[in-house]
């Protein structure tokens, strides 16, 4: 992952919204929080581990898990077009391990950022030895973070942690103020996907690329992740001039250029760390494929949503606790379970702005809001509708501005979507010792 930096800026479309005519993407200056972001999309050979890691653990009692978790391969079939090598292929030959995992939906990505979480938080208690490594686990005998927060993952280890509590056993198991486990892994915001593609870092009138202190100015508007230049094909006076710079379908059949000078050197999609990166250092923030997001679609979000970390698509959750306030046992697969908390619940907490624990369809769609959509009669978009972004290497150059935004449901899959995952950066924005805030002289930090 590569660390983007948050600041301000202006999201939404930079031209007019031609090709849909739906003008929902107006421009509006809003801030993001600094977070880490998967330097590639995410490979088909990460996604592979993945379904063999469900498919080892759960495959005997729950074979539905692994159906569940591998992509569609279908996607590639088109009815006049001749594809079947991409769907037997693609996802499975190792000619495409660097290529990004398509045919997965809006739901799989999200449980793949769960996975991917645990997995990595128990890594960590590996490396430092707070846990053995456990290849036969199965069932309800699952690592998850949260199961093992509440002490309903025992596994094995060669140490844990000092408790100080004067009743207690001398041992605890690791925990958050522990600084070991990480935030978890998600989907992106439309909001942090944009900022992050734009590369607005590296904008700026300086010669040596490097703000000048108190400079806040961007001397230009991107429109493409390449720069402020805007243009899809390279610029620099060397032998690279004028090749493309994205993987995309520049004309009516024309996805690759002619035999002998293939400009992108790609027909489908191609490996993941092709072509320039963008000043944060992140690669095919525009091109290759498409990329889900976390936000649910709504016409009307670019006027609704908060202009600090603006988000559409809460779901507030809860664990459950028993009579004794112990905490719910794990379930057959080894997770925690929650349920969603209620309406009445939200009223009571005196958060009354907000009335419920689903806020899909909050000022766009809910009954006070005076609209509602009627799906499949009157629109396409209820709250399982996603936005996904970037363009693809079957779409033209206009869906290549990170402004541009298109949905689906995020139950089906495409041949020209992916993902990439993020991660919270917690603490001070800036991402190295500085606890936050400007300071002046030199000022001491002492340890309680």
């Amino acid at each position: 992952m590569v660390f983007v930096q948050g600041g301000r800026f202006t999201m939404g479309a930079v031209d007019d919204e031609m090709p849909t005519l739906e003008s929902d993407n107006v421009r509006r200056t809003v801030s993001v929080s600094s977070f880490y972001m998967d330097e590639t999309e995410l490979e088909n050979e990460s996604y592979r581990e993945y379904t063999y890691w469900v498919k080892r653990t759960y495959f005997t009692d729950y074979p539905e898990m692994y159906v569940r978790a591998m992509p569609d391969q279908t996607v590639w079939r088109s009815a006049l077009g001749y594809n079947e090598p991409y769907v037997k292929n693609y996802f499975n030959f190792n000619a495409y391990n660097h290529y990004p995992v398509v045919g997965v939906s809006w739901f799989q990505a999200k449980e793949y950022c769960d996975w991917r979480t645990d997995r990595y938080n128990e890594g960590l208690l590996i490396h430092l030895r707070f846990q053995n490594p456990n290849v036969n686990q199965t069932g309800e005998d699952v690592f998850t973070t949260k199961s093992y927060m509440a002490g309903q993952y025992e596994g094995s280890s060669v140490t844990k942690k000092t408790d100080l509590e004067p009743n207690g056993s001398g041992e605890r198991p690791v925990d958050y103020g522990d600084g070991i486990f990480v935030p978890d892994f998600r989907l992106p915001t439309e909001a942090e996907w944009e900022y992050a593609a734009l590369g607005l870092i590296g904008n700026n009138p300086s010669p040596e690329n490097k703000r000048r202190r108190g400079e806040e100015v961007l001397t230009d508007r991107n429109s493409l992740p390449f720069g402020p230049k805007n243009t899809t094909r390279s610029g620099l006076h060397n032998q690279f001039q004028g090749e493309l710079l994205a993987n995309f379908r520049r004309d009516k059949g024309d996805f690759m250029g002619v035999a002998g000078g293939l400009n992108d050197n790609a027909d489908g999609p191609t490996y993941v760390k092709a072509y320039q990166r963008n000043a944060f250092g992140l690669y095919n923030m525009a091109g290759n494929v498409n990329e889900w997001v976390m936000d649910t679609y709504r016409p009307g979000s670019h006027a609704d949503v908060d202009d600090f970390r603006p988000f559409r698509g809460n779901e507030y959750m809860k664990y459950l606790y028993q009579e004794d306030y112990t905490i719910e046992e794990k379930d057959s697969i080894g997770h925690i379970p929650q349920a969603y908390v209620t309406d009445e619940e939200v009223r009571n907490n005196n958060r009354y702005e907000i009335r419920s624990g689903r806020l899909h369809n909050y000022r766009d769609g809910d009954s006070l809001s005076q609209s509602a959509y009627n799906f499949g009669s009157m629109s396409l978009v209820n709250d399982s509708t996603k936005v996904y972004k970037g363009g693809s290497w079957a779409d033209r150059a206009y869906w290549l501005s990170p402004g541009t935004r298109r949905y689906m449901q995020g139950y089906l899959s495409s041949s020209t979507i992916g993902f990439r995952c993020v991660m919270d950066r917690l603490g001070s924005p800036t991402g190295d010792a500085q606890p936050g805030g400007n300071s002046f002289g030199r000022q001491k930090y002492h340890k309680r």
